[in-house]
């Protein structure tokens, strides 16, 4: 079955999270999430989020592997099914995440990876005075898409350079709005099959990496209203020959679901 809320929910519900006026194109935002907001916070506004952007994690895969998910219990709240936006490929997907607004509307409706033009929730957080980061690699979508802001970019060759640069951000506490993009699961899932010992391998590592980013931000981000999301982009199938694939309008490819928690300033 299809999850009923779409991914374009999601960026004019952070946008409320921090208290800043929404992207121009955006959807309305995610009822739970605002409702979320104002429970964990008390009526305040986070000063804070951090995004963890792992590709491919498909629901069915989050709902038939618990066991690889072990200690986000502790490090989420927040459970927001989503339905993907077609194509449900990874520019696609992540132009959706972070405009709010319909492939149609954002302009990327193919594995292409233009700047987007339109507004964004990182032109948003640039307006109110904001400092948002992405930490990316190669040639990855995030690496693109978003570009030529007045903000900071930091793209490396490998996932390992951008975990150590996001904990490095984390340390500092320079940034308001932080982007981590992982693509390991999606890489080996493509040439091994979602279920694949080598892709799960991957999958387990990115949960690993999300529950040490979660203990540090707990750590040292005391003093902050925060928000912290584990956010991926679509899902995923098996192909023939073993190996993975995304893109079509199925339910294995298109229902994701996002983990959040936020963490009262102490």
């Amino acid at each position: 079955m299809r999850n009923e809320k779409n991914l374009d929910t999601l960026c004019a519900a952070l946008a409320y999270a921090m208290g800043i006026e929404a992207p121009a194109e955006s959807a309305p935002a995610s009822p739970e999430m605002c409702a979320y907001i104002d429970e964990k916070l008390g009526g305040r506004k986070a000063d804070r989020i951090f995004m963890y952007n792992p590709d491919a994690v498909a629901q069915w895969v989050y709902e038939k592997y618990p066991a690889l998910f072990n200690g986000m219990e502790d490090r989420t709240e927040l459970t927001l099914p989503f339905s993907a936006v077609m194509p449900c490929v990874t520019p696609v997907c992540f132009g959706t995440m972070y405009t709010g607004a319909q492939p149609a509307v954002h302009g990327i409706q193919a594995y292409t990876k233009p700047v987007i033009a339109i507004d964004t929730i990182f032109d948003a957080l640039i307006r109110a005075g904001k400092k948002p980061v992405i930490v990316s690699y190669g040639n990855s979508s995030l690496s693109k898409i978003y570009l030529e802001r007045d903000m900071d970019y930091f793209i490396y060759s490998n996932v390992d350079a951008v975990n150590a640069k996001a904990a490095e951000i984390i340390l500092k506490d320079e940034y308001d709005f932080v982007v981590v993009y992982n693509g390991n699961y999606d890489t080996l899932m493509h040439r091994t099959g979602p279920e694949s010992v080598f892709a799960l391998g991957e999958l387990r590592s990115n949960v690993r990496t999300f529950c040490t980013f979660s203990d540090m931000i707990a750590e040292h981000w005391k003093h902050h209203d925060t928000l912290v999301g584990f956010a991926m982009d679509h899902g995923c199938h098996e192909i023939d020959e073993g190996s993975g694939s995304h893109g079509l309008d199925m339910d294995e490819d298109m229902n994701i679901t996002h983990l959040y928690k936020a963490y009262p300033a102490e």
